[in-house]
């Protein structure tokens, strides 16, 4: 009896890590790690049966009552009815007619969140704002769910070419240098297992081990003692959203004891005077002192003077981790930890300084790229009409409000159409039963979605898109060491297609078609792309080969700038011959531009202001739980929720809820416990208790990313997502940044039968 070959283990790439792949005889697929990656995430096993998995979209769809004439009011329950792709594409063309014709480009939300692939041609993100630039543009979302407040916040404080955001210190520089490092919402390792674009090396846990092993001692300020898994730590278990007080109490010991560098301040630095004042009380009569943030973060005024002499005395490290500023008045702990390195004196100096990423991505840490990446071109985007990205639900409910942002103040569109391709906004976004209200709002909802996800639910018309491991592509991350060959392993599923191909048969009903193509395959496509930044990349790196010596090799080396970084060491060094692009040419510890917005939720220091949510507010009576929403280990944000990896960490297919075991006990629940989370929204999840002495008094813990599964008429989703009850609101007028990582809940017993779960099948189908 014959039997067939052996398949090799061809190479792949995803956000998570890269990796090589094959096929088995019964439809899953065997993964392997790359050998390029010291320390791989077991992430990469969450591919095993995705392909042929039940929820896999096989057509395309359109909903029922779409078909109907009903535009509105039945998105995400309704049925689907099956279509052919040449129905289908009509269809989407047709509305893209319809809608620029009538409304224009300001009708349009151009929605993708940037995640879909790894790879660099069949980017989604880049692939639909390139094909709605043809039609004259769309509305764009603008910073992210993830770094929202950073992004806005830090250039008003160390200007653009200052940021953090794009340039941090390496590794290679604390380890061995820093002495002390402070992470204030810890330096969550499992976080850096990803990086958009492909991760190579995951390089974070041996880095906190190597500068562990070198004398560094580690310090973790926050409510999660796994914030800070890697090596012993000190845990200093704050409230939740309370880590700016704790900043102010640190700064008022550093003046009180005269620890603070001034000379660094001097020459570096404007607005001190302003911020001091209000550190002391001098501004306001109420001086922020150890005692004082005793009172609001629940930590010992010893521990907290203890900490400053220490910070004082040592070269130390200020991490603020992204979670804190995912949280009412998120820009306070960022300038906060950036005013507090800056009177430590440390900016710029091996070890030392201030960061807002480490642990939180891959790319954090590791040495930079010496040349950009080669990008998929989108073309111009003529309309000025956007929004926050995290405020999609305002827009959609609430068009022709005004709203503030970054010293402005404009108008929400009024969409028409949304068309999403790559991203799933009832994971990312806060509050899912207001998103689900506010999805009812557009005329046509167009989703490419390789899975039903509870967005693809929410369409009209739902076109199947390959996984990345249907098709070909190349993966390079930013500050990753090497360019990897996205090699197919399978057939694409059913009738799937990648999103380049649904585009041009779009775009060729309006004659558009060789406008977007320009005439390439994907496979030619991909070659331009190499070629181009191969060219680039000549007199750094030689040896570069050409397209088919490296498709066959399955990488090539990216070049790195190989020398250590300090933050801001070249400002540090020349501070009046390179100045920083803010208006004073400084760190802006005061900003005048800040304060003459007039904003009363973000003024124009860092300062303490009580959130809406939290154990100090009058709603804590009834609601005496801070969830911390946090991002999961078992998978990358919501994708391949039903993945091996992913499943592992739930319990009975639900999100694990961690409580205190006093906790707990006052709950009237044991591990294994089935528990219902609800909030002051009238909305609730269902999870399965964890206990833990990890987690400190008065919280809850539960990871984000659950595929959203509701019962509408309860307002509860039953599968554990808890965005279901966090509050959706802005993080300020400044940034109006994501606030999904805390609110207030309680939490009671569920006594009855766990409702099925339903979100791991296809809703119902059939003709018309």
């Amino acid at each position: 009896m014959r039997t067939e070959p052996e398949r090799e283990y061809l190479p792949h790439s995803s956000h998570w890590g890269s990796f090589r792949a094959r096929p088995t005889p019964d439809g899953r697929i065997e993964v392997r790690p790359h050998e390029l990656d010291p320390e791989p995430y077991d992430l990469i096993h969450n591919v095993t049966d995705a392909a042929r998995h039940p929820t896999r979209i096989d057509r395309p769809y359109v909903r029922r009552g779409w078909l109907d004439g009903d535009r509105s009011t039945r998105r995400g329950r309704d049925t689907f009815v099956p279509v052919n792709w040449e129905h289908a594409v009509q269809l989407v063309a047709d509305e893209l007619a319809r809608v620029y014709g009538g409304f224009g480009p300001e009708a349009v939300f151009g929605g993708s969140y940037g995640w879909a692939s790894a790879g660099r041609f069949h980017h989604a993100q880049s692939q639909v704002h390139r094909f709605l630039n043809l039609y004259g543009g769309y509305v764009r979302g603008v910073t992210n769910y993830s770094l929202g407040a950073a992004l806005v916040v830090v250039p008003h404080v160390v200007g653009q070419n200052g940021s953090m955001l794009h340039t941090s210190s390496t590794w290679s520089d604390l380890i061995g240098n820093c002495e002390l490092f402070v992470g204030f919402g810890g330096i969550a390792t499992k976080n850096a297992a990803v990086n958009a674009g492909g991760l190579v090396r995951h390089a974070a846990r041996g880095a906190v081990r190597d500068m562990h092993a070198a004398g560094c001692r580690f310090v973790n300020v926050g409510p999660l003692r796994s914030d800070l898994p890697d090596v012993p730590a000190q845990w200093i278990a704050c409230r939740p959203g309370t880590d700016t007080a704790l900043m102010l109490s640190l700064a008022h010991e550093l003046i009180a004891t005269d620890r603070v560098d001034t000379a660094f301040l001097h020459t570096h630095t404007v607005g001190y005077e302003r911020l001091r004042d209000y550190v002391t009380g001098a501004a306001d009569g109420r001086p922020k002192s150890p005692e004082w943030a005793s009172g609001i973060c629940d930590v010992q005024a010893s521990v907290i003077r203890e900490l400053a002499a220490e910070m004082a005395a040592k070269r130390t490290f200020v991490s603020v981790a992204p979670a804190l500023q995912r949280a009412e008045h998120g820009e306070q702990p960022v300038w906060m930890g950036i005013a507090l390195a800056a009177m430590l004196g440390g900016i710029g100096l091996p070890g030392g300084g201030f960061s807002v990423g480490h642990g939180s991505m891959g790319n954090y840490g590791n040495h930079p790229n010496l040349l950009r990446n080669p990008p998929l071109p989108q073309g111009h985007n003529p309309c000025e009409a956007f929004i926050p990205v995290a405020r999609i639900a305002d827009m959609l409910l609430r068009p022709g409000e005004e709203f503030d942002f970054d010293g402005r103040r404009y108008t929400y569109p009024d969409i028409r159409l949304v068309y999403w391709a790559g991203g799933n906004p009832f994971h990312h976004h806060q509050d899912l039963f207001r998103l689900h209200e506010a999805f009812q709002r557009p005329e046509t909802v167009v989703v490419h979605e390789p899975f039903w996800t509870a967005t693809a639910r929410h369409a009209d018309i739902v076109l199947p898109v390959t996984m990345t491991i249907e098709r070909e592509d190349i993966a390079a991350a930013s500050n990753e060491p090497a360019m990897i060959a996205m090699r197919q392993i399978v057939p694409p599923y059913a009738e799937a297609r990648d999103d380049y191909r649904i585009f041009t048969d779009i775009a060729a009903r309006h004659g558009l078609g060789e406008r977007l193509t320009e005439g390439r395959s994907p496979r030619e496509w991909i070659e331009a792309l190499y070629r181009d930044w191969r060219e680039r990349v000549r007199e750094l790196a030689p040896d570069t080969p050409a397209f088919a010596e490296f498709w066959e090799r399955g990488s090539t080396a990216i070049p790195l700038d190989p020398a250590p970084r300090s933050w801001l060491d070249w400002y540090r060094a020349d501070p009046e011959g390179r100045p920083l692009d803010t208006p004073s040419g400084r760190i802006e510890l005061y900003s005048e531009t800040v304060a003459g917005f007039g904003y009363d939720d973000c003024p124009g220091h860092p300062v303490w202001r009580e959130p809406e949510e939290w154990p100090g507010s009058p709603h804590a009576h009834t609601y005496p739980f801070v969830l911390v929403a946090n991002q999961p280990s078992g998978k990358l944000h919501s994708q391949l929720d039903m993945g091996a990896t992913s499943m592992a960490t739930k319990q009975r297919g639900r999100e694990s809820v961690t409580m205190h075991p006093a906790d707990a006990a006052v709950v009237g629940v044991n591990a294994g416990d089935a528990v219902r989370v609800r909030s002051r929204r009238g909305t609730s999840f269902l999870g399965v208790v964890t206990v833990s002495d990890g987690v400190r008094r008065g919280v809850v813990r539960v990871p984000t990313g659950a595929w959203f599964d509701p019962v509408f008429d309860q307002r509860t989703c039953v599968s554990g997502n808890p965005n279901s009850v966090t509050r959706d609101v802005g993080t300020s007028r400044l940034g109006q940044g994501s606030t999904g990582q805390l609110c207030l809940v309680a939490v009671e017993p569920w006594t009855g039968p766990l409702p099925r779960l339903t979100v791991r099948n296809p809703p119902e189908t059939g003709p018309r």
